[in-house]
């Protein structure tokens, strides 16, 4: 059975009565099938319209469920989000990031999921909604284990809200075995707000493909808050900060591979967040 509702309330009068598969842009659903060919209802949502909206206010950033990759790379948004946009430039290739969405890549809650990292920077939730009404859940718990999410079998996620309580620069980076179409070694996201006297207001440093779920550093983050803004700030990140990580060995990487370079991201990313408030500055 194939369904394509015109309304939120069509899809989950669907799922009330049918269940099935919710699909967006179809860049995991189709892959994951393998040679198995669709089996249940499938409820296509990918015509919804005011799910693929970028709401921008004063106290918070909204992105639709069904927001495309692409959308969100070309979208003007705050400086703390050019690691969002940046990693949206490397989800796939431009094919799929025509087709893939922010909410297709969270609910696959693949560890090596390129959107994650920095939506966990930037202390994103998710909106569920259900004919109960709506809920919200901080991204760090909707993802609860590797390809495990808290999505109940009654709603889809209509949004991503992303509260503005950071502002500055941000970066992401990732090590493939090649540039497109790769699943990350590692990948990291940063985000810098720095005082007017020059040291670090706030930190936010998210590692992903090192976990069965992408992780935000806290104690790193704690390390960097107060530090002087100036070179050699990406050395204070150590080995010991990334000790939350566990990371495994494939045929990518073995885990301490992934461990040193995920360490060498970090201190990467720290640095061009640096060099991006300089350019701001000049």
């Amino acid at each position: 059975m194939y369904l394509r509702p015109r309304t939120v309330d069509e899809v989950l009068q669907a799922l009330a009565t049918h269940g099935g598969r919710i699909l967006a842009g179809g860049t995991d659903f189709f892959p994951a099938l393998g040679d198995k060919p669709v089996t249940g209802p499938v409820i296509d949502i990918s015509g919804l319209g005011g799910l693929s909206d970028i709401t921008v206010s004063n106290e918070e950033v909204r992105i639709g469920a069904c927001t495309t990759w692409r959308t969100v790379a070309g979208a003007s948004l705050p400086r703390s989000f050019d690691a969002l946009r940046a990693a949206a430039r490397e989800v796939g290739s431009i094919q799929i990031q025509n087709m893939g969405t922010v909410g297709g890549n969270l609910c696959t809650a693949s560890p090596a999921a390129d959107g994650v990292p920095p939506l966990l920077a930037l202390d994103a939730e998710v909106e569920l909604t259900s004919l109960q009404g709506h809920r919200r859940l901080p991204l760090r718990d909707f993802i609860a284990s590797y390809r495990k999410t808290l999505i109940r079998a009654d709603e889809i996620l209509t949004a991503v809200v992303v509260p503005r309580t950071i502002e500055g620069p941000s970066a992401f980076l990732k090590l493939g075995v090649r540039r497109y179409l790769v699943i990350s070694i590692a990948m990291v996201a940063a985000i810098l707000e720095i005082h007017p006297d020059g040291t670090v207001k706030q930190a936010r440093v998210a590692v992903g493909a090192c976990s069965a779920v992408a992780q935000r550093l806290r104690a790193l983050e704690r390390d960097l808050t107060g530090a002087v803004a100036g070179p050699g700030l990406g050395a204070l990140a150590r080995p010991d900060h990334l000790e939350l990580l566990s990371p495994i060995d494939d045929l990518r990487g073995t885990a301490d591979y992934r461990r040193e370079a995920a360490l060498t991201l970090i201190r990467r990313s720290l640095d061009s967040c640096l060099d991006d408030a300089s350019v701001a500055e000049a």
